[in-house]
């Protein structure tokens, strides 16, 4: 059977066309937020520098590219026709099959199914996974950080010890390890997950303790909120419990989280608690010691709003961070599952046939390295302003 293809002026067309809702929602919030940039603060602030401007528009253009993935995708990322195999850019489905009069617009890889679709809900799992796991690890690594920097002592020896401990192990040999099949096979990253996710919980309880210990009318609700929202979260996540099947996670999602958060938490721990070391010598902490408040409420209320802007800088670099790591995961094959459309497992049934079709490889390889840059340019801005204040 011949295979059609349209122009490269009509792959390009198409392209844009297939992101309208991406445009709409990048307009819409850009507009507004830049309408009243003077009154968002550090956020605002980043619409007047250019590097902050770009670094937000690629970070919102992928993030609304996995929102609206199902409207953007031209097929199921698991769709295959089979005359399709290793099609160029631009070929037509043929009659007879499924999206029959539909193109390729990115072409087909070894197994017929579409490059364009599979990168679009790629952006789900990348989106996903990377951000939460970046933001349970701030948790155990701020958790962790706050007392060693503020008590000091043995308790930093020994935290100290067993952050450096981790940091000291390559990453890569590290991740290998906590995925391979025997480590899963005792159940270790499901342990680890289960240890993790209590940090958050543990966080929103003390936060609230500290903040109103002496208004149980407001107390008392939040604690409830955390309790259920927390308990929800993990029981659906680490033990798949969550009757209504919103929070889950599947075994090698969960392994990969388990991994990142593990790996990232040292890392964290470390600039937290060097912050801690820093601000707790400023005067408005010496006056909170004076009003007689305790170490914890000065820790999460008095030190860490404080040290929030390099803590944000890091949240930017350590997200594209770990999008590289969950690219080379699934390169090597260490990541989800085979049918996974997340970029580095399609970058790595790719470049098996680098040398006689190169198109499938450009499209994962350039999101994953546009979404990075995107947030590394977020992070220099946010640094930059930051300073500024």
């Amino acid at each position: 059977m011949t295979v059609e293809y349209i122009g490269w002026v009509q792959v390009v067309i198409g392209v844009i066309a297939r992101f309208w809702p991406v445009w709409l929602a990048m307009a819409l919030v850009m507009g507004v937020s830049f309408a009243y940039r003077k009154r968002l603060g550090l956020y605002g602030q980043l619409y007047s520098t250019g590097a902050g401007l770009i670094g937000l528009g690629i970070c919102f253009f992928w993030l609304f590219t996995a929102l609206f993935a199902s409207v953007v995708a031209t097929f199921d990322p698991l769709t295959q026709v089979a005359v399709l195999k290793n099609a160029l850019p631009g070929a037509v489905v043929p009659e007879g099959s499924s999206g029959a009069g539909s193109s390729y617009l990115f072409g087909g890889d070894n197994l017929a199914r579409d490059v364009f679709s599979r990168m679009v809900y790629g952006s789900q799992i990348v989106l996903v996974i990377a951000p939460a796991a970046t933001a349970f690890a701030l948790m155990v690594g701020a958790t962790l950080g706050l007392p060693a920097g503020y008590f000091g002592g043995r308790i930093d020896s020994i935290l100290s010890f067993l952050a450096n401990l981790v940091l000291a192990f390559p990453v890569i040999l590290l991740f290998y390890l906590l995925v391979t099949p025997a480590v899963v096979e005792m159940k270790l990253p499901q342990m680890m997950a289960g240890v993790f996710f209590l940090f958050p919980i543990v966080f929103f309880l003390t936060l609230f303790w500290t903040r109103f210990k002496g208004r149980p009318d407001r107390l008392y609700w939040l604690v409830g909120l955390t309790i259920v929202i927390g308990g929800w979260m993990y029981f659906g996540l680490v033990f798949d419990l969550d009757p209504l099947g919103v929070m889950s996670m599947t075994p090698n999602e969960l392994n990969i989280f388990a991994a990142v958060v593990f790996a990232s938490s040292p890392g964290v721990f470390r600039i937290v608690r060097g912050l801690v070391m820093d601000i707790k010598s400023r005067d408005y902490v010496a006056a909170a010691q004076t009003r007689g408040e305790t170490p914890w409420y000065i820790m999460l209320w008095e030190i860490l709003p404080n040290a929030r802007g390099p803590l944000i800088v890091d949240t930017c670099l350590r997200i594209g961070y770990t999008t590289i790591l969950l690219g080379t995961l699934g390169y090597f094959g260490l990541g989800l599952a085979p049918e996974s459309p997340d970029w580095g497992t399609s970058i790595k049934d790719a470049g098996r046939l680098l040398r006689n079709v190169v198109h499938p490889a450009l499209p994962p390889a350039f999101a994953l390295m546009s979404f990075v840059l995107g947030l590394n340019l977020l992070a220099d801005s946010l640094r930059e302003e930051s300073l500024k204040d």
